[in-house]
């Protein structure tokens, strides 16, 4: 991960409002949308929420989610797993991704 400061969790929030929460959850019991809920996902290997349909290659790919896999994974979804069903185009500035990764470590534990 490009060293630099850390992540801002409250400029996070704001990352995740305006990119993902039409498409993801983070509350424990919250709902899948068109995107997984996304509680308790760090640590865990990708394509394991209960009662989400993952793409075979998502449910595959054997990352375990951590702040590098989502830092590389968040620049370009589609590149980082081929096959992913995740319509989104990615978010290229690293301290973007770097604040998103510390409201969702936050948010989703």
């Amino acid at each position: 991960m490009a060293k630099a400061k850390k992540g801002n969790e409250k400029k996070g929030a704001k990352v995740f409002k305006t990119k993902c929460s039409q498409c993801h959850t983070v509350e424990a019991g919250g709902a899948h949308k068109q995107g997984p809920n996304l509680n308790g996902f760090f640590g865990r290997q990708s394509g394991q929420a209960d009662g989400y349909s993952y793409s075979s290659a998502n449910k595959k790919s054997g990352i375990t989610w951590g702040d590098d896999t989502l830092f590389d994974y968040l620049e370009n979804p589609k590149k980082y797993i081929k096959g992913t069903k995740m319509v989104f185009a990615g978010i290229k500035k690293p301290q973007e991704r770097k604040d998103l990764i510390a409201y969702l470590k936050s948010s989703t534990a």
